[in-house]
């Protein structure tokens, strides 16, 4: 009988060991790495930028290297909405031709604009498009647009430049001068403009009171 026993407990314990050991294996192997940042990136939704990074470019900078084919390609994430052929229908939201230049949110074959869309005036030009293709909720609070935007500045400055070639055409902007060039003209400004520099000799001027330094004066 304790014979018995002895086996079965052995067993019992043996099978105890193999599950502990079992379970330590399989929580080693399955264990989960807790991603750097949480979520995944859902197409068409803003995602949050480096609030350290540098400024964008002017528009008229942008403008300048724009790709209008590239603008194309960009802009298809927008045909599920918009048409921009001539004539084109208007959908859930307005056909776009020649929209550059036009009064914001009147016109457009009678298209149902928001108040909020209306409440802006003006015109559509370079700088507002940018606005409104970076965040149409920041540009037109209550607006019924819910695009969240386009993160990229050149990729808005690629599909303004394709909006524009159609129906609009406007001539575009002339680029602005880079801040920093303009800093490094204005460092040697006094020089181009015939100012001497500072004196950065160690030679120093002699006060009215100082002992002549001529060697040819006589010794008292």
């Amino acid at each position: 009988m304790d014979t018995r026993f002895n086996t079965i407990a052995g067993w019992v314990l043996a099978g105890g060991i193999a599950a502990l050991a079992l379970s330590i294996a399989s929580s080693m192997y399955f264990k989960a790495e807790r991603p750097e940042k949480m979520g995944y990136p859902i197409e068409g939704v803003e995602q949050g930028g480096d609030s350290g990074g540098a400024p964008a470019l002017p528009i008229a900078n942008r403008l300048a290297i724009a790709d209008p084919a590239k603008g194309a390609d960009v802009f298809k994430k927008c045909t599920a909405c918009h048409t921009i052929a001539q004539g084109g229908a208007n959908g859930i939201g307005p056909n776009l031709w020649g929209t550059l230049g036009e009064p914001i949110g009147q016109g457009k074959a009678g298209f149902a604009f928001s108040d909020a869309l209306k409440g802006v005036g003006g015109n559509w030009d370079f700088d507002k498009m940018d606005h409104w293709l970076a965040s149409p909720r920041q540009m037109a609070p209550g607006t019924k647009m819910t695009f969240a935007g386009l993160p990229d500045p050149q990729d808005r400055a690629n599909v303004i430049a394709y909006i524009n070639s159609q129906g609009s055409n406007l001539p575009l902007p002339k680029p602005e001068a880079a801040p920093a060039a303009a800093a490094g003209n204005s460092a040697g400004a006094n020089v181009a403009a015939g100012a001497q520099p500072a004196n950065l000799s160690n030679e120093a001027a002699l006060s009215a009171n100082a002992p002549s330094q001529d060697p040819n004066a006589k010794k008292k």
